[in-house]
């Protein structure tokens, strides 16, 4: 279904405001690094449209249609974990499955929000094949997507991560795979998948963090908090692998902050890594925007070390301007971080608690907001927003058949 939003971009670091001219990842008159933004046109949008699925934010993301089968999260008010936390105003956003619940993501996770954004992002003349590099999540929801919309996609992911390559029907012949070597981690997935975009009349690169569609995408969550609280939220709570999302959050909160019925404040974000791949913990604590790089025989040991493996990217947008550094200093935020062993144990814990299972990385975030309250950091009477990732594929694979998706 045909529906163009109505949008313009500006840089992040100087402002400037031009015409998105196709599938831009920067501004072509800027010669520093700096992310884009979307700038919508409509600044009191309407989201109570649930039969749409996630396009019952369509206003907020820069779209030029509205493909099938898509899902959005939904929010709730926590009683269980909240009332374990002591806490008065805990919300869950879950983007998984959780039928009693209404959360239909099928692929259990939230990188269905990327995914149907993107897709529903590419110019209806494009007849390239989209390239997504991914440690899992992000690949098992564009195969569903592209799978089911018939949209050409060649996906790149580790070869230790290939049990993440699930869907719920037998993949269409328009989705092909390539596998990096055992070892392998995430970033060597990206490495190869540029090589494929240097021929740009056959590919072309989804874009990561830089693509407007896929933060716009992940920035749902934050609307889908705010609509059923009626408020944006204080604090924030996260699992990340590069930061996208946190950064996502960010800017949803600033068109909530621009749209002005939900308040006028700025929720204060916590992302949280599982240790030992915390690079984006190290950089914050030593109190600098510097990143400092990771050599690959490292990131590859630390990799194998996390239970939460799509957490680990060695070149997250920190630094960048408008990314994750800028995030936490406008929000008055921080990185946090959670061990394997006490990931599982706050995820064993959400699952007794709130009757889902949930995915590590979402674990990771569920760990850091028990920690941050057990320390004090938190409010108990802080309205929380916890935003679970993904969850449900114990439930979910119990109910269905699926299948794996095998390397080309």
């Amino acid at each position: 279904m045909i529906r163009r939003t109505e949008y313009v971009l500006r840089n992040k670091a100087t402002g400037r405001l031009f015409e998105d001219t196709g599938w831009l990842l920067e501004d072509p008159l800027y010669g520093s690094d700096a992310l884009i933004q979307a700038v919508y046109k409509n600044k009191q949008p309407d989201f109570s449209n649930h039969k749409n699925g996630l396009y019952r934010f369509a206003d907020w993301l820069p779209i030029h249609r509205m493909l099938e089968g898509s899902a959005a999260p939904i929010t709730y008010k926590s009683q269980q974990l909240a009332d374990h936390l002591g806490l008065d105003h805990l919300y869950i956003t879950f983007s998984g499955y959780w039928p009693e619940r209404g959360a239909f993501m099928n692929t259990c996770s939230f990188k269905e929000t990327e995914a149907f954004s993107i897709c529903a992002h590419i110019p209806a003349h494009e007849k390239r094949t989209l390239v997504v590099a991914s440690a899992g999540n992000t690949a098992r929801a564009f195969a569903k997507v592209c799978s089911e919309n018939n949209i050409p996609l060649l996906l790149f992911v580790p070869y230790d991560n290939l049990d993440a390559l699930w869907i719920d029907r037998k993949p269409a012949d328009c989705v092909r795979l390539i596998s990096t070597p055992k070892g392998s981690d995430y970033f060597d997935a990206i490495a190869l998948s540029n090589t494929y975009c240097e021929d740009t009349s056959q590919y072309f690169a989804e874009g990561g963090a830089r693509n407007i569609a896929r933060r716009d995408g992940m920035g749902t969550t934050v609307l889908s908090a705010a609509d059923c609280i009626g408020r944006i939220p204080d604090v924030y709570f996260q699992a990340v692998g590069s930061g996208t999302g946190a950064i996502a959050a960010h800017e949803a909160n600033e068109r909530l902050l621009e749209d002005g019925r939900y308040g006028n404040h700025t929720m204060q974000l916590i992302p949280s890594q599982n240790v030992p791949f915390i690079p984006l913990v190290e950089a914050w604590e030593q109190g600098t925007r510097h990143l400092e790089p990771m050599e690959a025989a490292e990131a590859r040991e630390k990799t194998a070390a996390v239970k939460a493996k799509v957490l680990a990217n060695r070149k997250p947008p920190y630094a960048v301007a408008g990314g994750l550094y800028d995030a936490l200093v406008q929000s008055g935020g921080f990185m946090d971080y959670a061990t394997n062993r006490e990931l599982e144990r706050a995820g064993a814990l959400f699952e007794q608690l709130e009757g889902i299972d949930i995915h590590p990385a979402a674990a990771v975030a569920t760990h850091t907001l028990i920690k941050n309250v057990e320390q004090g950091r938190v409010d108990s009477k802080a309205v929380i927003m916890l935003n679970i990732t993904g969850g449900g594929e114990k439930r979910f694979k119990s109910e269905n058949p699926v299948y794996y998706i095998t390397p080309d």
